[in-house]
């Protein structure tokens, strides 16, 4: 039942950044960071914690999920301080962030980026 909460999970949140491209003038970087931001505001009123224990990584990889884990990071850290709040949410998500850069750069080394005109 975990893969098929996952796959259910994970396929509506696509479901809805694929209708957000479709039917509404948003670029792409926009619906981005209304996910992401989503994912924290969820996050920070209680709502997206039972969606991740119901579909685990289909809830948290996608970007509301990149979101939710800046937003528990910060919201743990603040329990031992202002400082811990600003560094809770990066600590949390660091290893996303190195791979995100790592692989960008690989394939920057492998294809030859262009932008569009």
């Amino acid at each position: 039942m975990e893969y098929l909460y996952a796959f259910l999970i994970g396929g509506a949140i696509c479901v809805i950044g694929q209708i957000l491209i479709d039917t509404t003038k948003l670029t792409t970087p926009r619906i981005l960071v209304i996910f992401v931001v989503a994912g924290a505001i969820l996050t920070g009123l209680g709502l997206y914690e039972p969606l991740v224990k119901l579909a685990k990584n289909g809830a948290t990889v996608p970007l509301p999920g990149f979101g939710y884990s800046l937003a528990k990071g910060a919201m743990e850290g603040a329990e031992k301080g202002f400082m811990q709040a600003l560094s809770g949410g990066l600590k949390n998500t660091a290893a996303g962030l190195t791979a995100a850069v790592v692989f960008g750069y690989i394939v920057s080394l492998v294809f030859s980026p262009k932008s569009k005109r």
